[in-house]
């Protein structure tokens, strides 16, 4: 599995531009390419009240009703080069386990693939998202629900590395994937969707049922 390649970190904030209905047509053998994570902040005083309710646990599961995503996660680390593991598994989302949990302060990172040889993969529908929707990420016997705020596409050597990965004041979710054009000589796409969420405390629910 090839890493993600390195691109040029943008500013903070959500500058680019929001991505409309257009579709992302479907390539073949897509190679995943997203950004090499930041260093570890320095601590950032939170102006925002995290969630009272106590998350154990790493988070296991995913789901963002408006595209059918219902997905376990795996965990995501670092290669030998520094740069984000892909999933090994194009059904299955990861969560890069060196940052923040969904649901704790600063931004959880999940990734996914867009497509495979075989068809679309899990985030194949991600550019689909609208600001408002709703992401569910399940963590011991809490669900942790966020809320979309953007939706951007960036060019691969133009990452916004910090937006991305940079420390924010309370808890916030970011899910990545490619889209854009199929370069064919690379086989890779050119670009990258990367979606913003935030969470309150009352967004916070603990899970029905004993599982």
């Amino acid at each position: 599995m090839r890493a993600f390649v390195l691109g040029a970190a943008a500013a903070l904030g959500l500058a680019a531009a929001i991505v409309g209905a257009a579709t992302i047509p479907h390539r073949m053998a897509a190679v995943p390419s997203w950004e090499k994570p930041l260093p570890s902040p320095a601590p950032v005083a939170a102006t925002t009240t995290p969630p009272k309710r106590q998350l154990e646990g790493p988070p296991t599961r995913v789901r963002v009703p408006r595209i059918g995503v219902d997905s376990s996660l795996v965990k995501l680390g670092l290669d030998k080069d520094g740069k984000l593991e892909a999933p090994t598994v194009y059904d299955e989302a990861g969560w890069f386990s060196d940052g923040p949990a969904p649901g704790d302060v600063g931004p959880a990172v999940l990734a996914g693939h867009v497509d495979s040889k075989a068809g679309p993969a899990i985030f194949f529908r991600l550019h689909e998202l609208k600001v408002g929707d709703k992401i569910e990420v399940q963590r011991g016997k809490a669900t942790v629900t966020f809320t979309v705020t953007g939706v951007t596409r960036h060019p691969k050597d133009d990452f916004p590395t910090a937006a991305v990965y940079g420390p924010t004041p309370g808890p916030e979710l970011r899910l990545v994937t490619c889209g854009g054009d199929f370069d064919r000589l690379r086989n890779s796409y050119r670009d990258n969707i990367v979606v913003f969420a935030v969470t309150q405390p009352t967004e916070v629910i603990p899970k029905s049922g004993a599982g």
